[in-house]
C-alpha cells in the first residue's frame, strides 16, 4: 500500500491552478456551540435560538472564526501538508453569513510563488482560498502565505 499523499512540494505548484478540495464539512450546532464555548465567543447569536430568531437572519449564525478554520483545515492535504509553516493570513472577508447545517467546500487558487531569499531548501507559494457553502454562495475568502518544502533539498 502507498501512503497517502499530504501536500505538494514548492516544484509542483503552478501559478493560475485553483485546486478544489475533496474535504467537506457540515457544521452541526454542536460544532458552533463547542467552538463559541472554547473561544469564550459568548455572543447569543451563536448560542440562543430564541435571540437568534428574534434578528436580523433569524436563525442561529455559525462563528466566523470556527468557518475560516474549517475552511483553513480543509486545504492542509493539497496546500500546507508539506509547509514548513504559515506565514501569515490578510484579506480574510466574511461574504455571506453561515448558519448550523450549512455545508461548507473550498477551492483555491496559486496566484505566485518565488523561492526563499534566505533558504535553498524552500519557497514561499502564496495562495487565496474561498470556501462556499451547499448552494454554491461564497461565504468566506483569505489570502495567505504558505512556506513549503522544495522536493530535493
Amino acid at each position: 500500500m502507498e501512503p497517502s499523499k499530504l501536500g505538494m512540494y514548492f516544484e509542483e505548484f503552478e501559478v493560475g491552478q485553483e485546486i478544489k478540495h475533496s474535504l467537506s464539512k457540515t457544521i452541526f450546532e454542536s460544532d458552533n456551540n463547542f467552538f463559541s464555548l472554547l473561544t469564550m465567543n459568548h455572543h447569543p447569536v451563536h448560542t440562543n435560538l430564541d435571540y437568534a430568531q428574534q434578528n436580523q437572519h433569524g436563525q442561529l449564525l455559525v462563528v466566523g472564526t470556527l468557518v475560516f478554520s474549517i475552511v483553513v483545515g480543509m486545504t492542509v492535504p493539497d496546500i500546507s501538508g508539506k509547509a514548513i509553516a504559515n506565514l501569515g493570513y490578510e484579506d480574510v472577508k466574511h461574504l455571506k453569513p453561515v448558519f448550523v447545517n450549512d455545508t461548507i467546500y473550498a477551492r483555491t487558487r496559486i496566484i505566485s510563488k518565488r523561492e526563499s531569499q534566505s533558504k535553498p531548501d524552500r519557497g514561499i507559494v502564496y495562495v487565496e482560498t474561498v470556501g462556499y457553502n451547499q448552494r454554491g454562495e461564497d461565504v468566506i475568502s483569505f489570502r495567505r502565505n504558505v512556506l513549503v518544502k522544495k522536493q530535493n533539498a
